[in-house]
């Protein structure tokens, strides 16, 4: 018994050692502040005005400024795992993804894979949300139906099971 106490006090501060460098690469990895360029479109400021909205990080870079036009586009960038709540747009929404992978999802309906070149048309008043897959950056520029009229009701967030059950499709 004596002996056995002495091995496994020898061997503990290797086993924790190994076990805090484990631990340093994950944190590290999900720590990680570097947002990768995934598109030739800027990335753009934290979202903090929508924050809210969110879990986890996205970032917005407003890519038209003519209000004549009637036509506002931002690229939207979702880190890994972040998605917004479910919500809707009375003049609905266009969205064109240019980098990363991401997830989409209207209420009711399967989950939908989205990789850059894809375009998801959201029809007005459907209850839907989108953001990246757990494991990859995503952005998509998006612009929004009637912009002048357009009003966004934000509802529940996507729970941690059901972004889950969408990263398995």
């Amino acid at each position: 018994m004596k002996y056995l106490i002495i091995i496994l006090l020898a061997i503990s501060p290797t086993v924790i050692a190994q076990n805090k460098i484990h631990l340093n690469k994950i944190k590290s990895k999900k720590m990680s502040t570097n947002i990768p360029k995934i598109s030739d479109f800027p990335t753009g400021e934290e979202n903090t005005a929508y924050a809210q909205y969110f879990i986890g990080k996205s970032y917005l870079a407003p890519l038209t400024s003519n209000k004549e036009l009637n036509i506002p586009l931002s690229n939207v960038t979702f880190e890994p795992g972040c998605r917004n709540n479910w919500h809707s747009h009375t003049g609905g929404q266009l969205l064109i993804v240019v980098g990363g992978e991401g997830l989409y999802q209207e209420r009711g309906k399967p989950v939908r894979r989205l990789k850059p070149g894809d375009i998801v048309e959201i029809a007005p008043n459907v209850e839907h949300w989108h953001g990246a897959t757990a494991e990859s950056w995503f952005s998509h520029l998006a612009t929004n139906g009637n912009p002048k009229s357009n009003e966004n009701t934000w509802l529940e967030a996507v729970s941690d099971e059901e972004f889950a059950e969408a990263n398995k499709k």
